[in-house]
């Protein structure tokens, strides 16, 4: 018996519905970010799958072929940069790869062969849809005219605290640069998508003290604290 899932995903595209039909696999660490994509999924009518790390990203594509691709930069287990170019040479291609990220990383992702870049915070539907559209084939665009979308979204509190215990137990067991680069990345895309100022300040202030070549510890500990703070409180003050 046929679920309404699948009745979706053999509809054709509509002006209301334009990603009918699609499937996105995201590669994102952090569930406040994967959120917001997942109610654009929704309300644009497309199927969304999540890896949160490379080695799940390439479990999933081993089993099928996802018609969008969406690669955060920042991984916990490398750059995504690395699966952007695999996917990006493979034959079939997978129809749109698109990297995100929090940090300016466009030439880099357009370089490693994906079709564009997605910015975060993704919150715009209008923005979202585009970057997808804009590199369908023509078989599987909407028909026209379409209205453009002006609904922004902003994901559940909830999903902010759980990558902030993520990130706090990360801060907890190492020092390694390597760590507090993750950190740094991870904090400042998800600082900026809930708009918390002061995160993202704290964020920015380790990254300077960093690339000053200045001891980080104070940055670390104000940073830490902080990050303690909003998980008490449940999200941004």
């Amino acid at each position: 018996m046929e679920t309404l899932d699948d009745l979706l995903f053999t509809r054709a595209p509509t002006a209301r519905r334009p990603l009918l039909g699609l499937t996105v696999l995201i590669v994102e660490d952090s569930r406040f970010a994967s959120e917001a994509v997942r109610l654009m999924c929704l309300r644009s009518g497309a199927r969304i799958r999540r890896a949160d790390s490379l080695e799940n990203a390439r479990r999933h594509l081993a089993i099928y072929r996802p018609n969008v691709l969406l690669v955060d930069v920042g991984l916990p287990d490398g750059s995504g940069l690395s699966l952007i170019r695999a996917v990006a040479g493979a034959t079939p291609r997978i129809d749109v790869v698109l990297g995100i990220s929090g940090e300016d990383h466009r030439h880099d992702v357009l370089t490693a062969g994906a079709n564009g870049y997605i910015a975060k915070p993704v919150g715009s539907l209008a923005a979202f849809q585009s970057a997808i559209l804009d590199h369908l084939p023509q078989n599987r665009q909407p028909p026209s005219p379409r209205r453009v979308p002006d609904e922004t979204f902003r994901p559940d509190p909830i999903a902010y605290r759980d990558d902030l215990s993520h990130i706090a137990q990360v801060l907890d067991d190492t020092d390694d640069d390597g760590a507090l680069d993750y950190v740094t990345q991870f904090l400042g895309g998800i600082a900026r998508i809930a708009q918390d100022h002061d995160l993202d300040a704290a964020v920015a202030n380790l990254t300077k003290l960093r690339r000053a070549g200045r001891n980080p510890d104070a940055g670390v500990v104000a940073l830490s604290q902080l990050v303690q703070t909003r998980i008490a409180a449940g999200g941004p003050l």
